[in-house]
């Protein structure tokens, strides 16, 4: 028996993520459908519990599987065709844009003395378009051209520097050379003037002792 259940256009409309759990037995088949644009990741997690009477709740069936089938409603191609253990994840990429059903089964088999009752858990997510390489390419070229300018300026800038560096040495070596000559160039000074004046006082002494001796 397939139940079609169209709630998750409504649903979606408003939320690319959902999750919700419901029951069905084992010859049941729940579906929903997602309209996708063409290229668009979905990943769906799903957890399945069985009935258990003796404890008179749902519990893990190592067991149980989950038969899962995803199709496109216009053409009819099959995008995920799978029997996964009753804990697991499916992902798909649109291929069209439009309709795609996703539904889920039991690997169970009803008869008249036995008929699974299965509580089913389940999470969709629709992600992004796929990436196109081309785009992220010319977008990576684009990033490296940018980089690369960037790494010439900053080498500019350290040159200049560098050179700034140079010069401000120089500067300070022609500093403390000018300041060095400097001082020897006063010193030399006071030595001529210390020692003119020594030898204008002994011209004086001697030509007033001169004076005085006649």
């Amino acid at each position: 028996m397939k139940f079609l259940w169209p709630l998750a256009l409504a649903f979606l409309t408003t939320s690319r993520v959902f999750g919700l759990h419901f029951y069905l037995d084992s010859d049941e088949e729940r579906c929903f459908i997602e309209e996708l644009p063409s290229g668009t990741i979905v990943e769906g997690n799903y957890k399945a519990l069985e009935w258990n009477a003796e404890s008179s709740k749902y519990v893990p069936n190592s067991e149980l599987g989950m038969n899962i089938e995803v199709e496109e409603v216009s053409t009819g191609e099959k995008v995920v065709k799978t029997l996964g253990p009753s804990e697991g994840k499916f992902t798909f990429t649109s291929h069209d844009a439009g309709d795609h059903t996703i539904c889920l089964s039991s690997n169970q088999t009803s008869s008249w003395f036995s008929n699974s009752h299965i509580k089913l858990y389940l999470d969709i997510a629709v992600g992004a378009a796929r990436h196109d390489v081309e785009k992220d390419r010319a977008h990576a070229n684009k990033l490296s051209d940018k980089l690369r300018d960037l790494n010439e300026k900053l080498e500019a800038i350290r040159r200049e520097q560098q050179y700034q560096r140079e010069r401000e040495a120089q500067f300070r070596n022609l500093s403390e050379s000018v300041n060095a000559k400097a001082m020897w160039y006063t010193l030399l000074q006071v030595i001529f003037l210390v020692g003119t004046c020594y030898w204008q006082l002994r011209f004086l002494r001697h030509f007033f002792a001169d004076r005085k001796g006649r």
